[in-house]
């Protein structure tokens, strides 16, 4: 497989803002060494409310519930992917499964992503590769992000890709080479809030409009240490609920205030982050945006206003917004089948470039 020129991939991708699974059937060719690909098929399947609620509360549970469902969810996701190419008559060379991230602490050496690969495997009766992050925390590394190697095998054309999904983040070249990190939250907090109403999100970000922002609690955010840290740098589900939600339900906001106050903080960070690498160059600086967030019209907005006029924000086509990590995974799984690096040391601050993922199954 390592010599093929065409593969036949389907990516998975459990997100921070727990919208559910994405299934990406993706075509890769490489032609004059430069990888096309396609997604002739896609599909999210939506988390119920006792899923959401058992990954929204995951890292309250113990030991035993958690390895409990660990396998669970792998079950689940088996199943959802054997449907998946049952129904779209697939016949991928294998699955590569992002998994959903659980504990996210780098500098405690701790990352964990749970979807049991085995119990994929073994449903689906597909060869998987999953486990992309682990190896790069044991190296040094941030485990995060690992898209950027597909924003530079698949979105070279572009200044930076931004991806606003439960947290936003970040990839661009700089100082030739290439690196990314997280920006801070997106998604999550205004998903988890709008989630309180009934609705799984804001949609077009109508709930933030009807709300005020409470300035105080921005600025309080805004001077949050992490922001002032250097890249490579990345978050988790922990410290967003620690020092985003809780401070917001301390401050007892209406539901539409709490949206319009985190909108409010997301969209001045991603702004001033896109104008810290818009201003080395004098030219348009072309932001391809994807992730749940480029479907909110009102963060749009936001996000534009706080950012320059030279930053052009570039929404594509609804797949490719909607499924573009199911896609940059999919990828990953095939540079890792050949052997070749998938996970950069610029990006993640890890000694040394390396080829992430653990296959469970034969790859012929």
């Amino acid at each position: 497989m390592k010599d093929q020129k065409t593969y036949q991939v389907i990516g998975l991708m459990s997100g921070t803002s727990l919208d559910g699974l994405d299934m990406a059937y993706c075509e890769f060719s490489l032609e004059d060494n430069q990888w096309q690909f396609s997604i002739p098929v896609a599909e999210t399947l939506t988390y119920n409310e006792s899923w959401q609620r058992k990954l929204l509360n995951i890292t309250e549970v113990s030991g035993e519930e958690l390895i409990i469902t660990d396998r669970d969810l792998g079950v689940w996701m088996g199943e959802a992917v054997k449907a998946f190419i049952s129904k779209h008559q697939l016949q991928p060379d294998f699955i590569s499964s992002h998994g959903h991230t659980v504990f996210h602490q780098p500098e405690r050496g701790i990352n964990y992503q749970m979807g049991n690969p085995f119990a994929i495997q073994a449903i689906s009766g597909q060869t998987v590769i999953s486990q992309f992050r682990n190896y790069d925390v044991a190296i040094g590394g941030q485990g995060a992000p690992l898209v950027p190697v597909g924003d530079q095998l698949l979105f070279g054309g572009y200044d930076a890709c931004l991806n606003l999904g439960g947290i936003a983040n970040l990839s661009t070249q700089w100082q030739d080479k290439r690196i990314a990190y997280d920006i801070g939250t997106a998604n999550i907090v205004m998903n988890y809030f709008a989630q309180q109403l009934g609705q799984p999100y804001d949609q077009g970000g109508q709930l933030a409009k009807q709300g005020q922002i409470n300035q105080s609690l921005v600025d309080t955010f805004n001077q949050l240490p992490y922001y002032q840290q250097s890249f490579p740098k990345s978050l988790g589900y922990e410290w967003v609920h620690r020092e985003i939600i809780l401070r917001i339900e301390q401050a007892n906001l209406s539901v539409q205030d709490a949206i319009a106050t985190v909108l409010d903080h997301a969209a001045y960070q991603i702004g001033q982050a896109l104008r810290s690498f818009a201003e080395q160059q004098t030219s348009s600086f072309k932001v391809l945006v994807t992730g749940g967030g480029a479907f909110n019209n009102y963060f749009m907005e936001s996000i534009q206003q706080y950012a320059s006029d030279r930053i052009e924000l570039i929404v594509p086509d609804e797949k490719i917004v909607a499924f573009k990590e199911a896609l940059v995974f999919a990828l990953l799984g095939v540079l890792r089948v050949r052997n070749e690096v998938n996970c950069l040391q610029s990006v993640t601050g890890a000694q040394y470039d390396h080829s992430a993922g653990v296959i469970f199954g034969n790859i012929d």
